[in-house]
């Protein structure tokens, strides 16, 4: 197999970029950090790319077969260890941040920010390291702020 990137999104695949730039994995370390920080005390878990989210087709099923959609988030957060394993996690994290590319901006804000609503993701961020604005979907709000240091963000996340 070659070392192209790809993800597995309703049975379509899609390209990923080949690598992130500096600045998106400076934020993803800082984020990080910060999220296993913040969720340790909770009991939940922090994953990051390349690490697997399978959405199977039916909440009940756990075969290969009927898994049309695989991600692969920059970030991710599980509170329900049961859904992790080998593999990654099946079904949906309680969490997941996405740390958009120039030219993935609207895969990550309109096809990805629908997929995760479909598959019941309570709370989505898609976080742009190059205008340092920062989306927060969740099931109550929505928040769009500036920031300058990611290290001084408040997070109140519903986990």
């Amino acid at each position: 197999m070659d070392d192209v990137r790809r993800e597995l999104i309703n049975g379509f695949i899609k390209l990923m970029t080949p690598s992130p730039s500096r600045k998106h994995q400076e934020v993803s370390v800082n984020l990080t950090r910060i999220f296993s920080n913040f969720t340790r005390k909770k009991g939940c878990k922090v994953y990051h790319a390349p690490s697997d989210v399978r959405f199977p087709e039916s909440e009940k099923s756990t075969q290969d077969r009927d898994i049309f959609t695989v991600v692969q988030p920059d970030l991710y957060v599980v509170c329900d260890l049961s859904k992790l394993d080998e593999k990654g996690c099946l079904g949906a994290p309680d969490f997941i941040v996405e740390i958009v590319s120039p030219d993935k901006v609207e895969r990550d804000v309109k096809e990805k920010f629908e997929l995760y609503q479909k598959h019941g993701v309570k709370e989505y961020w898609i976080v742009n390291p190059n205008t340092q604005i920062s989306i927060h979907y969740s099931s109550l709000h929505l928040i769009i702020e500036n920031w300058f240091f990611i290290e001084s963000w408040n997070l109140e996340l519903e986990i």
